[in-house]
């Protein structure tokens, strides 16, 4: 059985214990009716949980009785162009659910949003808050990070820093499922709706992405990173 999860902010928590929720999440459970003795889980978004009865109804204050940790796996960081409208959050909520530990938003050539100025926070914080959302959903101790929105010249140098990195890419010849490799953080780019213009896909070669084909057929960016990454966690050994 799953209990419903909230976040609150706790470093090493003990038997015993009482974790204060509060903010939004201390909203929430109102929202859900929590009564009081009612067994929930509580994640520091960094990997830890606890589960326990609540013990105070205001403010919310859960006593710990278990503590959880999800053990540390591959790190995998999407770049991924911004969708137009509603399908941001829902390729964010996916790659969250799916399990991606970071997410950066890509202001592509050929985007149709323009992430500049107010425009620029308000679509980071909504960002960030589907992944917040999409993290308790799935049950997820960490949320994923969403980073400050890139330009091409930025996730060059994040490609350059990464272990092992690669652009998703309809012209590419090597299919995703042929990888044999085992790093521990892999990084790959999802386009635009409109594609990868001719310089950013030989930018990000030159910095040193493989270009793989991830589908005989042309997917939705908004839905193209959920299939990448689902695949590279089967195929990467």
């Amino acid at each position: 059985m799953t209990y419903p999860l909230f976040l609150a902010e706790f470093e090493a928590p003990s038997i015993g214990d009482l974790i204060e929720v509060t903010g939004d999440e201390a909203h929430h459970f109102t929202v859900k009716r929590i009564a009081l003795g009612e067994v929930v889980t509580v994640a520091n978004g960094r990997g830890t949980a606890i589960i326990g009865p609540l013990a105070q109804v205001s403010p919310p204050t859960v006593r710990v009785e278990q503590v959880l940790t999800q053990p540390a796996t591959r790190r995998y960081v999407c770049v991924q162009a911004l969708p137009k409208g509603d399908r941001a959050e829902l390729a964010v909520a996916q790659l969250t659910e799916a399990g991606i530990s970071e997410i950066i938003p890509w202001q592509a050539e050929r985007s149709i949003v323009q992430w500049k100025g107010e425009r620029a926070e308000k679509g980071l914080r909504r960002w960030q808050a589907a992944a917040r959302e999409a993290a308790k959903v799935s049950r997820r101790f960490t949320v994923p990070q969403v980073s400050e929105l890139h330009g091409t010249k930025a996730v060059c140098e994040r490609i350059q820093a990464a272990e092992l990195a690669f652009v998703m890419h309809e012209e590419a010849t090597t299919r995703l499922s042929e990888l044999t490799q085992n790093p521990a953080e892999v990084l790959f780019v999802i386009g635009p709706e409109g594609g990868l213009t001719d310089g950013e896909l030989a930018a990000f070669t030159a910095a040193g992405a493989q270009p793989v084909l991830l589908t005989d057929g042309v997917l939705r960016t908004s839905t193209a990173g959920l299939f990448a990454l689902a695949q590279l966690q089967v195929v990467l050994k």
